[in-house]
């Protein structure tokens, strides 16, 4: 319904399809605030968890919040429609949702994906309502391989005990909510052992502790875990199939999300390169005029087009999201091909901004907080850019998916 096709083969965008990218347009000039990159910059943390929350039910109230969820639970859109919003929602130079990020897609994808209709019921509309989550993967010795964790839950008549420390767990100061993994069989093979549980933030024992970074910003956190008491009906798809079930988390991270991301950096990302390759510099001369800057241009046109044939081509197969990505090995390879290829375009793209932009770049050292990664301050858009090949698997760990169970190769002899 969204596309028709041309005799010739090629393809008309469809009536329907156009008067809703009017209808998203019209929203975003009466409802995207005008002077949010002002309020935002240099904002203390209760005025962006504040402004966050806000902006969230703007989109809810509007029925664009989560445009990728079923119909069911407020969702719906296909996938030329999502693009229509995010790509209306980039141009006109939106905040993004940076505190419900994890739970409209990380904590949505498991829940759909494994969790029972009860905790669908409790959870799905508390996140609509603003319910914020955090995710408790990684911790200080499994990062890329993140079967090495060693947190545990044992256990104990109708509760788990857990007792560990997860890290870079993003958000985790304003957190309700976390998606947690803990090894409920230590005796098991890494990834057999392993379970995955929702966890109450506000649970006795848990202990969050921001991170500072050099840039002054707290955005990661650790979390300590000392005898926390989870309930058993807090269990995810079953003891010990945490393993699986976190692969609908991570592929939800490597896909579904990489579609609003990749417009983002198609309009926002670009048109900030463009507007500063043609600003004169200290010798009045634009580097737009330099052959060789038009040239670095048009080749990052060309990729992000890339990336959102990519992107289209995942999610429309149906590839993404799979509560046991290993059953779909096109789908694995898919979400991780479209992963790596943002965050190295993502990286290239910073670098050159903060390269054509010269000194006046590299002192710039403020950014709006409810900014993406593509925001015009081009140096701290390129530190933050090299935290996109690390979470959600490193680039090396994208690259032996694609190997292994993309194009089949051999797996990777396990390390003793």
């Amino acid at each position: 319904a969204d596309r028709q096709a041309r005799t010739d083969g090629t393809v008309l965008v469809s009536p329907g399809l156009e008067n809703f990218r009017a209808t998203v347009r019209q929203w975003c000039r009466g409802h995207v605030p005008a002077d949010w990159r002002t309020t935002q910059t240099g904002a203390g943390d209760a005025e962006f968890v504040a402004f966050q929350k806000a902006w969230f039910a703007e989109l809810h109230r509007s029925g664009y919040a989560v445009p990728h969820w079923p119909a069911d639970w407020g969702g719906g859109m296909s996938v030329a429609e999502q693009v229509v919003l995010y790509s209306e929602l980039a141009a006109h130079d939106a905040p993004r949702l940076v505190l419900a990020f994890v739970g409209i897609h990380h904590a949505a994808a498991t829940l759909l994906a494994a969790g029972t209709d009860e905790q669908r019921r409790r959870h799905l509309p508390a996140i609509l309502d603003g319910e914020i989550w955090v995710q408790g993967f990684s911790e200080p010795e499994a990062g890329s391989d993140l079967a090495a964790l060693r947190t545990t839950a044992r256990r104990v008549g109708d509760r788990y005990l857990v007792n560990g420390q997860k890290l870079w767990a993003s958000g985790g100061l304003h957190a309700d909510w976390c998606l947690l993994l803990a090894r409920t069989d230590p005796d098991a093979p890494k990834r057999h052992g392993i379970s995955y549980f929702l966890m109450d933030m506000t649970t006795p024992g848990i202990d969050v502790r921001p991170i500072r970074n050099a840039a002054g910003d707290s955005h990661f956190c650790e979390i300590f875990l000392d005898n926390v008491e989870i309930p058993a009906a807090n269990l995810i798809g079953g003891e010990n199939r945490g393993w699986q079930i976190a692969q609908a988390t991570l592929g939800a991270e490597r896909g579904m999300t990489m579609l609003e991301l990749a417009e983002r950096l198609g309009n926002a990302g670009f048109g900030w390169l463009v507007q500063a390759c043609g600003r004169p510099g200290p010798d009045g001369r634009r580097p737009l005029d330099d052959a060789v800057v038009r040239d670095r241009l048009a080749g990052f046109e060309i990729e992000i087009n890339g990336l959102r044939g990519l992107c289209r081509d995942v999610i429309e197969a149906g590839t993404v999201g799979a509560a046991d990505a290993s059953a779909n090995n096109v789908g694995a390879a898919g979400a991780s091909v479209v992963k790596l290829y943002y965050s190295e375009l993502l990286q290239r793209m910073t670098g050159f901004g903060t390269e054509i932009g010269g000194l006046a770049a590299h002192t710039r050292l403020t950014k709006p907080a409810s900014s993406g990664w593509e925001s015009g301050s081009w140096l701290l858009d390129f530190i933050g850019s090299w935290e996109w090949t690390i979470p959600g698997g490193t680039s090396e760990i994208q690259r032996t998916i694609i190997a292994e169970r993309g194009l089949g190769l051999p797996r990777e002899p396990s390390v003793p």
